[in-house]
């Protein structure tokens, strides 16, 4: 069994007897579609969780990277499993990277979910204590409010058949009409499409059957009108594909302001590129995984720590790309001319040193109103990382910049 299959398993074994070999039908429906379905969401993402390591262990306990279980935050922090699929993994639509798409050049078996299989599989997770939501997307039909009106049905018998509360992360699909995307906002915690490309230039080298403004930008504004209206408690997000049409992260980095400034978007997720065999870019080689990590960081800044446009742009190289360096660190050593004085600067410049974030430039804010701050020491208890912010202050007179900057801050 797959993962996912050995929790529905272990989850309604008391309910229910699994039949046919290993345990391939539950409940009257074939485990083979829970796991293809679910796999079919591996590059849909809800939360930034760029990482390294390479696990080889499909099985193994606490893969990040496994499709089927996904985890999301809500406005407090506190963390959400989901159970995350398509409904259909059939489409029309031509991208060049999808193993869902009609470019598709190897055999596939084509699955699709009833509404009710759909919301017994989600509760039977919920009851199991596995998950706490559901995250749905899926392939599009040469008739996307067709396809829509099933998943809307979905959510229907979750909220009125079986009382379900928790919380729904819905894709929007390309092209899809107003009203069904209202219906989603009143069902819905969160809304999101793709817009997969920094503008329809590079959009249409990876698909000719997707328009940009029409089917993409349009939906989105669509959802911002509602979002404005109060009808989406999350509010939308997105997602850009990195690197598979050649596109440079300032390209990226101009859309991404236009999707925060002109849509409202909570967030802007980011996946790099990696060939699926079998598609039309399966020999195109893979992006590096510290491109999307050096994105969010990026967008971070933008997000989070209010640099300006102008600040970030100093971030990229002549030809529009980040380096493998934090962005942050690379900004610090090109306008820092001299040591900051924690006991001094205002908060906006103390955010501009690397190794203070927004909740120590905070502390030191409150803490410096009655004691001087004269050692490295103070800093480190009020959550300052030293080690990256020490060659960018003045402490109690003293300056500890350049020997360059501590070799850039003991390189990273």
């Amino acid at each position: 069994m797959t993962s996912l299959e050995k929790i529905i398993h272990l989850t309604t074994q008391s309910e229910y007897d699994c039949m046919g070999d290993e345990g391939r039908i539950f409940d009257g429906i074939d485990l083979s579609k829970v796991d293809v379905l679910g796999q079919g969401t591996k590059h849909d993402i809800c939360t930034s969780s760029s990482t390294k390591r390479i696990v080889n262990q499909n099985e193994a306990l606490g893969y990040v990277t496994r499709s089927g279980i996904c985890h999301s935050f809500t406005a407090n922090g506190r963390c959400v499993s989901m159970f995350k699929t398509l409904f259909t993994n059939y489409c029309t639509h031509d991208c060049k990277y999808c193993q869902n798409s009609t470019e598709f050049k190897r055999n596939k078996t084509i699955y699709s979910y009833t509404p009710e299989e759909l919301a017994r599989i989600t509760i039977s997770l919920y009851k199991g204590n596995y998950i706490e939501g559901l995250f749905l997307s899926s392939g599009i039909s040469s008739d996307e409010n067709l396809t829509t009106e099933k998943m809307l049905e979905t959510l229907k018998i979750l909220k009125e058949k079986y009382n379900f509360a928790g919380y729904i992360h819905f894709k929007v699909l390309p092209g899809v009409s107003y009203e069904y995307i209202k219906q989603a906002s009143e069902m819905a915690d969160r809304l999101s499409v793709n817009i997969e490309t920094p503008s329809n230039n590079y959009l249409s080298e990876l698909s000719s059957t997707k328009n940009y403004v029409k089917d993409i930008l349009k939906r989105q504004y669509y959802i911002k009108k509602l979002e404005i209206k109060k009808e989406l408690p999350a509010g939308q997000t997105t997602q850009l594909v990195v690197g598979a049409c050649g596109e440079s992260d300032f390209d990226i980095f101009k859309r991404v302001l236009k999707e925060y400034e002109e849509m409202m978007l909570k967030r802007v997720y980011y996946s790099v590129f990696n060939p699926v065999p079998g598609t039309s870019l399966e020999d195109i080689n893979a992006q590096p995984t510290w491109r999307e990590h050096r994105l969010y960081q990026m967008d971070w800044l933008y997000r989070v720590y209010s640099f300006s446009e102008k600040e970030i742009k100093i971030a990229f190289d002549e030809e529009g790309f980040l380096n493998n360096k934090d962005p942050k660190l690379y900004i610090a050593l090109n306008t820092l001319d001299s040591g900051v004085d924690p006991n001094e600067a205002s908060y906006d410049e103390l955010l501009r040193v690397p190794g203070i974030g927004p909740k120590s430039a905070y502390r030191i804010v409150n803490y410096r109103k009655k004691n001087k701050i004269y050692k490295r020491e103070q800093l480190q208890n009020l959550g300052v990382r030293t080690k990256n912010a020490t060659p960018f202050l003045k402490i109690n007179g003293t300056e500890y910049s350049r020997i360059d900057r501590w070799i850039e801050c003991q390189t990273q």
